[in-house]
């Protein structure tokens, strides 16, 4: 039988999307399922189990991180402590140490949690500047905007602040607590965002029955959880019944971003699941940060996640993609 050559015209290509200038967060290195970043002026060392390969740091610069994430084994890891690391910080001292950051404009109150998180995804800068790329692209004088899984709201303070009509929602009261309390240091009103307490699937499905419509949807969806009146999202049972109630709200001009974090499927099912929409232009990926730059040494990039985005009725912003390596 006669080898058959693939058709290479339809094929995925893999893409980074890199995030933009971010002069308040740094990837300083990473390596032994640990990563050393810092945020402001505060440098954390925190476990990060994509970080296969060996540090290139030495261990003297790992040591002198402000605060250190401890693992507690009694919760089988899920939870842990922030210690005191090699530099007196009598601001970090106490149980719950917290400072400011910026982007741009944007402001993001930094608290470490016992669950190794801080109330940003730094890596998640790469949508925030598609937002803020794709706001006058978009026709309307003020697009709107629907955010699904907000978590502490970095995106939507970023998307208020460029004139978007925004309509924040998540299942979580104290990541909405910290969301308004990041809109307030940013200097957002209080009317400002629509913030909403709902189950992000049945929020959709009402919006669809209301005919609403959004210029830009926002998706970062964990692999499990609550909503707030005990729905139970499962990613794998749930998001394509989600993406199908957002095909029913997206504008003439609109794009839609998907993203999550440690759930176990490719760019190529986010491609196939975006492609539910209907016809525009999609890319998918991954999120990645970039490592310091050390001299004569190849830049590293850490994995930070999958990526897809779907656009349709206009020219999608030239963004921070870079070829995988």
């Amino acid at each position: 039988m006669p080898h058959r050559r693939a058709d290479t015209g339809n094929l995925v290509k893999p893409r980074l999307f890199a995030p933009p200038a971010f002069p308040d967060y740094e990837l300083v290195d990473s390596g032994a399922g640990e990563k050393l970043e810092r945020f402001g002026d505060v440098v954390l060392r925190r476990p990060d189990p994509q970080a296969l390969w060996a540090r290139r740091a030495d261990e003297r610069e790992w040591a002198r991180a402000d605060l250190r994430f401890e693992r507690d084994e009694e919760s089988g890891g899920k939870r842990g402590r922030w210690l005191e690391g090699g530099r007196p910080r009598p601001e970090l001292r106490g149980s719950e140490p917290e400072w400011r950051i910026r982007f741009g404009t944007a402001v993001c109150i930094v608290r470490p949690t016992p669950f190794k998180h801080v109330g940003l995804f730094p890596e998640q800068a790469a949508n925030w500047q598609y937002l803020l790329d794709a706001r006058p692209r978009l026709g309307a004088e003020r697009p709107r905007l629907l955010n699904l899984f907000g978590y502490t709201g970095i995106a939507s303070v970023v998307a208020a602040q460029a004139g978007y009509e925004v309509t924040h929602v998540d299942a979580s009261k104290t990541s909405l607590a910290w969301l308004k309390e990041n809109a307030q240091a940013s200097g957002l009103p209080d009317h400002a965002l629509r913030v909403l307490l709902d189950d992000a699937l049945a929020l959709a499905r009402r919006e669809v029955r209301r005919g609403s419509r959004y210029h830009a949807i926002l998706v970062d969806p964990p692999h499990f959880g609550r909503g707030p009146k005990g729905e139970t999202w499962q990613f794998e049972d749930h998001m394509a019944p989600l993406v199908e109630a957002l095909s029913g709200l997206t504008a003439e001009r609109a794009f839609v971003v998907l993203s999550t974090y440690a759930i176990g499927f490719s760019p190529l099912s986010f491609h196939n699941l975006l492609a539910g929409l209907g016809p525009g232009e999609l890319a998918s990926g991954e999120l990645a940060l970039a490592e310091r730059e050390r001299a004569g040494l190849v830049r590293r990039f850490l994995p930070c996640g999958f990526c897809a985005r779907w656009s349709r009725g206009f020219e999608p912003p030239p963004s921070s993609e870079i070829e995988a390596p």
